[in-house]
């Protein structure tokens, strides 16, 4: 099979693929199921009888959004990379273990989550809000930030390439948003330049309920592809965001989703101890939470659940926390929530 002719959505060259590789024996008895949501690659999910599975991930040049969107596929390796990093730095099986790797057709291959399971992403939107789960996903962040900061001599080596980041991230939620919202433009641009010079932690980049399954009560972290050595706010931002956002759309549990984005903070600092840098993350996680929060509205890749009305109301509201930006998330909460009630015309 010629070097990117390999598509492992068609499940009959899936199983070639896989049984060339020594991963399936001829006519081994397999299911195997395309998983959607992914916009950056193919995601296939193949299950044996016997209840176990495998996650196979292919890297694409072109993302699948509305807008053109183009990332090099050899981010997969960098994922590749972080899970083989993350099986020392996270909590016990809550990161999915690497077994393959395929550096021609940008493939790899990790052990699948056991079922039954759920999409944390799904619960949150069906009003299913676990204290505990918040708890996890905050425990998570902090552990990762702490042990990566402590293990920096290594890690800031391995992961010092941005550049996926920088095309990921920094353009199509900074960058592009400040060009469809020119009244933040200023502050996306000092948002952007601190980003670039803060690099203090092993930085997961997508760090959204959408990538975390639930199983048996445990939280699961998914989707490296972004992970890199950089700013540990844009994680707690991206975090903060997605909450906040859902306090949005799931109006009837409203405050409980403040609540949420709040102790996911708290608990988060509490793990984080006393890193040098502890002290002062609060406000860049702030900064991010609020251009996060507009780019889900306004940037290349919105949030789905948000109809444009709503992507309007959250961008005002935004517009109206950044003209006194807060330094707190306990205050970020409060305003936003607050601006969401009265939005700004």
């Amino acid at each position: 099979m010629a070097t990117g002719s390999l598509d492992i959505e068609n499940p009959a060259a899936l199983r070639q693929y896989l049984t060339a590789a020594g991963l399936l024996a001829a006519g081994e008895e397999v299911a195997i199921t395309v998983l959607p949501g992914g916009v950056s690659g193919r995601t296939v999910l193949v299950m044996w009888p016997d209840g176990h599975g495998r996650v196979f991930k292919q890297a694409l040049p072109k993302l699948r959004v509305a807008v053109d969107w183009f990332s090099d596929p050899t981010r997969i390796h960098r994922e590749a990379l972080g899970l083989r990093w993350l099986a020392q730095l996270a909590p016990p099986g809550s990161a999915p273990a690497l077994i393959f790797e395929d550096t021609q057709e940008h493939v790899v291959g990790m052990e699948a989550v056991r079922m039954p399971h759920d999409n944390w992403k799904t619960l949150l939107l069906a009003g299913q809000l676990d204290d505990d789960h918040v708890r996890q996903f905050g425990q998570w962040l902090g552990m990762v930030h702490r042990k990566s900061w402590l293990q920096r001599n290594e890690l800031a080596p391995a992961f010092d390439d941005r550049s996926f980041f920088e095309s990921l991230r920094i353009e199509p939620y900074y960058q592009y948003t400040a060009t469809r919202v020119p009244a933040a433009a200023a502050f996306l641009g000092e948002l952007i330049a601190t980003t670039r010079s803060r690099r203090l932690a092993l930085v997961h980049g997508d760090y959204s309920p959408k990538n975390v399954l639930v199983h048996a009560g445990r939280l699961v972290v998914l989707d490296y592809e972004v992970i890199h050595w950089g700013d540990p706010a844009f994680d707690l931002g991206f975090g903060l965001t997605h909450l906040l956002s859902k306090a949005h759309h799931v109006r009837n549990r409203r405050v409980d989703f403040g609540r949420a984005a709040s102790t996911f903070f708290t608990v988060y600092l509490k793990v984080l101890g006393d890193v040098p840098w502890a002290s002062d993350v609060e406000p860049h996680a702030v900064r991010h939470a609020l251009g996060c929060l507009l780019a889900r509205g306004q940037g290349r890749s919105p949030l789905e659940y948000l109809d444009p009305a709503a992507r309007d109301r959250q961008r005002d509201a935004v517009l109206a926390v950044i003209a006194r930006v807060p330094t707190r998330v306990d205050d970020l909460v409060s305003d936003f929530l607050a601006k969401l009630e009265t939005p700004c015309p």
